[in-house]
């Protein structure tokens, strides 16, 4: 059975309706199309919507204007104080200009991975261990705007950088615990310390008080014996003043 054969207008409408639907595209919101007419950029991206593309002589190179959140790896750094330890971070990064980064850069997200690796190891390695422990939120700061001037050629703006992990030597950790501990009994002993100075002041003070006032002394020994009495279960020796009992003596001597 022979087919119907196909007129020339229509053959030629049917390959015009498939170039025209194959040359149709649809970028999202967060999306711009840089493309390239003859090899030549065009001076502005298009999208979001529907872009018409004139194959073969153009294309088109999707480029997502969306955060991304680069995790760079662990790296292995030696501090200034010469102590091996290991660091990942995190990149929050996006694209403001398309154009830049399709032209200016061969592959963006890796040449951003590679800058933010060797910042890491380079601003990192040269603090201290106890600046990136307990300064870290200067080293993210030095860290964003070093890498971030070095991205702006290629139209990369980074919002932020952040040490997530530092992962310390078995022996760096129990040094670091057995200074936490020193460092704990050292203030255990000066409190100590200048508690006995406060009460040897305050002593001193009593005792010039009772010097001055001989009865005072009689008032506290009769407070402690007060004291005393109160626990029920002790036996209280209760020794006489030396005085009282040569006055006693002397009363019972014969005249």
């Amino acid at each position: 059975m022979e087919g119907l054969p196909l007129s020339p207008t229509l053959l030629l409408f049917v390959v015009l309706a498939l170039y025209l639907i194959s040359s149709i595209q649809i970028l999202n919101e967060y999306e711009r199309g840089v493309i390239f007419r003859l090899g030549k950029l065009l001076p502005q991206p298009k999208g979001p919507g529907i872009v018409l593309i004139f194959r073969p002589l153009d294309r088109m190179v999707r480029v997502s204007l969306r955060t991304v959140v680069l995790d760079v790896p662990p790296q292995d750094i030696i501090t200034r104080d010469n102590v091996s330890v290991k660091v990942n971070a995190v990149v929050y990064f996006r694209v403001i200009d398309t154009r830049r980064a399709v032209v200016e850069v061969e592959n963006y997200m890796y040449a951003t991975s590679q800058i933010s690796q060797t910042t890491l190891r380079s601003v990192l390695g040269g603090a201290e261990l106890d600046d990136l422990l307990a300064q870290r939120e200067r080293l993210n700061q030095e860290l964003q705007s070093i890498i971030d001037r070095q991205t702006d050629p290629w139209g990369i703006k980074v919002s932020a950088v952040e040490v997530k992990h530092v992962d310390l030597p078995q022996d760096m950790q129990r040094a670091m615990a057995r200074q936490a501990e020193a460092e704990r009994e050292k203030r255990a002993k000066i409190i100590h310390a200048e508690g006995e100075l406060s009460a040897a002041e305050k002593l001193s003070q009593a005792a010039q008080i009772i010097d001055r006032q001989p009865a005072a002394m009689t008032l506290r020994y009769l407070q402690t014996l007060t004291e005393i009495a109160a626990e029920q279960n002790s036996t209280i020796v209760f020794p006489l003043p030396i005085d009282l009992l040569r006055a006693m003596m002397r009363d019972q001597e014969p005249r």
